[in-house]
């Protein structure tokens, strides 16, 4: 097998491609559960008796066939920055290609994969089996996340066997969590099970293809691409930080010197959504933010430049009410998940005035990173 480690984690790829060990340097544990495996693609069969594209089939129970063998596993990147393997795999029609990617400085494994789909009535799935103890999964929905069990104590329960997240899935127990991130796919299931050793093993297991034959008979045939990133030892807050990281990662841009933010906020549970120019030409900065842990959060919404007037408004940017500000910063306190939109007046004039103007705004992103050396052993 293969090892990654760039000191902040440490992962082990055995011969057949499968990730038998993600261990959190920091506290020393291991992600993945004895005995299992990390990364175990599935194929389930997927014939429901009606709605073939809407529904999933469920009359078969867990019936699936594993992926456990590879065709090619090398490692193709050394560092040290950039530590990769590659696995292929083949299910008789299809062909999987995977790159494990470990960077320097960074506490997620990154999952790559391309996939020439060939299958019919067929769902690919990738499952991780953690070693938590897991009262239930977290998973995100736009502007927060829901919480939902990981048994199947009563009939409703048993219905949600598969869920969807839009960016992110926790699961964790006091203290310490795993999250997993993807920028494409948001169907999953989770389960768990108590082993021999008295532990709990909390499997999620990620819908990455289907391959309905109703009302197109050839859906999703072809070639897909799609990435997912595994952090252990995360929390919510965590988990909320990979999903925009992995789905609006850095972009370079012209060399210019640092300056201030365009806009910041001063509480780590308050995201800053989008910000844009007013609508109506006005010049005026409009701030979309809200509270993403489901606590009260007080903050103060700074701005990198001059604000002379500030108003809360509804997603028409029509005034519903004056906020104070103090310089360039508006005082804020929001409720759980509350979303609230900040209109910003610049120079001359008052946020409300709704005066058209001529000016224009822009937004400057930098980022310093310190690398540490990451290696590959095999």
């Amino acid at each position: 097998g293969h090892v990654l480690d760039n000191g902040l984690l440490r992962i082990h790829v055995d011969g057949a491609g499968l990730v038998r060990s993600a261990v959190d340097l920091a506290t020393g544990r291991d992600a993945i559960a004895p005995g299992a495996a990390g990364n175990l693609l599935q194929l389930h069969r997927d014939d429901p008796p009606r709605w073939s594209a809407r529904d999933l089939d469920t009359r078969r129970g867990d019936t699936h066939r594993d992926l456990d063998s590879a065709v090619r596993v090398d490692v193709t990147e050394r560092g040290p920055l950039l530590a990769a393997v590659l696995v292929e795999r083949t299910t008789g029609r299809s062909t999987i290609t995977q790159r494990l990617i470990l960077t320097a400085g960074s506490r997620v494994l990154a999952v790559e994969t391309d996939v020439d789909w060939r299958e019919r009535d067929t769902l690919l799935k990738a499952a991780w089996a953690l070693d938590v103890h897991a009262e239930h999964s977290t998973g995100e929905i736009q502007f927060g996340h829901v919480e939902r069990p990981t048994h199947e104590n009563t009939a409703r329960e048993a219905a949600m066997r598969e869920m969807w997240a839009h960016r992110w899935i926790h699961v964790g127990e006091h203290g310490w969590g795993v999250a997993l991130a993807g920028d494409s796919t948001y169907g999953y299931d989770v389960s768990r099970r108590t082993r021999a050793d008295a532990g709990t093993t909390t499997t999620v297991r990620l819908s990455l293809l289907r391959a309905a034959h109703s009302p197109d008979p050839h859906a999703d045939r072809g070639e897909h691409h799609f990435r997912h990133t595994v952090r252990p030892g995360a929390g919510i807050g965590e988990a909320i930080g990979e999903g925009y990281a992995l789905n609006l990662p850095l972009r370079p841009g012209a060399p210019a010197p640092a300056g201030a933010p365009l806009v910041a906020v001063d509480h780590p549970d308050v995201v800053v959504e989008a910000v844009k120019l007013a609508d109506d030409r006005s010049g005026d900065v409009v701030v979309r933010l809200y509270e993403s842990r489901g606590g009260r959060a007080r903050t103060r919404l700074t701005a990198g430049f001059t604000v002379t007037g500030a108003c809360e408004t509804d997603l028409l940017e029509e005034t519903l009410a004056v906020r104070p500000h103090s310089g360039d910063a508006v005082a804020l306190t929001l409720r759980p998940f509350q979303i609230l939109t900040i209109r910003l007046a610049r120079g001359g004039g008052t946020a409300d005035s709704g005066t058209p103007g001529s000016r224009t705004a822009g937004s400057r992103a930098t980022s310093s990173r310190t690398a540490r050396a990451g290696d590959v052993r095999g």
